[in-house]
């Protein structure tokens, strides 16, 4: 199963910062904003992307894909329209995606232009 790297990023960023903080017990207002900081950046990162409904390809999608399925890497079938990946901001529509779940499973058509 693949995993977002958004979602594999902000979970490094949490474990490396309960780790700093575990570890700098003698420093804990610098384990504490280091941690802070680390947090904010993958929070931030995350933020910039959105959900694209109906590019993923068969088990590679990041999540949701509607019922018998559990999420990452569990679409059926090829732009099925209620899975989606995680596209940069404003990328989604421009490789013919959807921000919405979409109800066919044609291949994406990016728009003309």
């Amino acid at each position: 199963m693949s995993h977002s790297p958004s979602l594999t990023a902000l979970a490094s960023a949490l474990i490396a910062a309960a780790s700093l903080a575990a570890c700098s017990q003698d420093k804990p207002a610098e384990a504490e904003q280091t941690s802070s900081k680390a947090i904010e950046k993958a929070a931030t990162e995350l933020a910039a992307q959105e959900k694209c409904y109906g590019i993923a390809l068969a088990k590679q999608n990041d999540c949701a894909a509607g019922p018998g399925t559990s999420c990452a890497g569990t679409s059926n079938v090829d732009y099925q329209g209620n899975a989606w990946k995680f596209t940069e901001a404003g990328e989604c529509e421009k490789l013919g995606g959807s921000l919405t779940e979409v109800a066919d499973n044609d291949p994406p058509v990016p728009p003309k232009g």
